[in-house]
């Protein structure tokens, strides 16, 4: 079986790449496809949880990462360096089921997939 590699890089607000991203890995555990999520750059931000973009004036989407188990999505890859460079490493408040990897384990991981999408 192929496995899809889905990258989040962007900002969870403002433009609609990240909920593109979570559609699309839905999409594909919907029809049983491996996929795996990766979140670098300020793609992390996706994953901090109790965000509340309505203050804004945007759809609250983040929270739907908490069903992600439920398309059988459970690999969820967030590079260690992106959070240290934004002050979140130690934070508590990301997705419980992220796991965290230096760049090395992150391109190590990416590696064993036959496709990838970048949002």
């Amino acid at each position: 079986m192929s496995a899809t590699a889905i990258i989040t890089k962007s900002l969870p607000f403002g433009k609609s790449a990240g909920k593109d991203a979570l559609d699309l890995a839905m999409l594909f555990g919907s029809y049983e496809q491996q996929v795996s999520l990766f979140f670098v750059g300020d793609g992390v931000y996706h994953l901090l949880q109790n965000q509340t973009p309505e203050k804004i004036g945007a759809k609250d989407y983040i929270s739907t990462y908490k069903a992600l188990a439920f398309y059988d999505i459970e690999n969820i890859y967030v590079c260690k360096e992106s959070l240290n460079q934004r002050g979140l490493l130690s934070n508590k408040n990301l997705l419980d089921d992220a796991q965290i990897l230096d760049k090395h384990a992150l391109m190590n991981a990416l590696n064993h997939h036959n496709t990838v999408y970048t949002f």
